[in-house]
């Protein structure tokens, strides 16, 4: 069984070595000794979300504290290509269902998109509300599945900006139950950005298709039926980590 991960700030686990203690405190602290109740000598994975890797073995436990010494520090190469998906803005969590499995899926960026179909709209503190929302959604999915990198929050775009984003990524392909192409047949660039986008409830509007593939975009699609925006995203996640990565 793998060990539990915890999420720390960069500045908590920086220049740690070999036989250094850490302190585990904060949520973190409170939720490995109240709710997991860790115990003596057990050990846990540390890292900053950026790739550091630091094993630990508990020393001491306190109330909503522990105490744990470093057994071991590496640090897990960042991925090349960078996976990134633009997830239009649904209703009813779906969104959130998206980006929490598209985390599990190995997706290193998370693009919100306000497309011209999309129900809900992120404006002001509400828009606020809802980015801080999806990045807990990711920080919990990188904890869960035990990730040392955690996806990246990007703002939310507009179809302007995404055109502007997939013109300057490696790769990018526009999911469209339309599309003659299939997403398993496609071949990915060595390095580079490679660009998912996936559509609200009601679908990519013609107008965005036509300004994605203008700006070098590729539909695809994934199979015979039509997806939920909560599951496409990660659906071809994993058709481009089978691809590039689960080997």
């Amino acid at each position: 069984m793998t060990l539990p991960l915890h999420l720390l700030p960069t500045d908590a686990l920086a220049g740690r070595g070999v036989g250094d203690v850490v302190v585990l405190d904060g949520p973190e602290g409170r939720h490995a000794a109240t709710v997991r109740r860790t115990r003596v000598g057990e050990h846990l994975l540390l890292t900053d979300g950026g790739g550091l890797r630091i094993e630990a073995e508990v020393v001491s436990v306190g109330s909503g504290t522990l105490d744990l010494r470093v057994v071991s520090v590496t640090s897990d190469p960042e991925p090349s290509p960078r996976l990134v998906l633009v997830q239009a803005l649904a209703k009813n969590d779906r969104d959130d269902q998206a980006i929490e499995a598209a985390t599990e899926c190995g997706v290193d960026e998370v693009v919100p998109w306000q497309a011209s179909r999309s129900v809900v709209q992120w404006r002001g503190e509400r828009g606020d509300k809802a980015w801080r929302k999806w990045d807990a959604v990711l920080v919990a999915a990188t904890k869960q599945s035990r990730r040392t990198r955690r996806p990246v929050l990007a703002p939310a775009a507009t179809s302007a900006q995404l055109s502007a984003r997939i013109g300057a990524a490696a790769a990018a392909f526009v999911l469209h139950e339309d599309a003659r192409m299939p997403l398993a047949g496609v071949t990915l660039p060595a390095s580079g950005d490679v660009v998912v986008v996936v559509g609200p409830e009601g679908g990519i509007s013609p107008e965005e298709l036509a300004a994605f593939e203008a700006a070098g975009g590729v539909a695809v699609r994934l199979g015979d039926t039509v997806l939920r925006s909560s599951s496409a995203g990660p659906a071809a996640l994993a058709v481009l980590s089978a691809m590039s990565r689960w080997r």
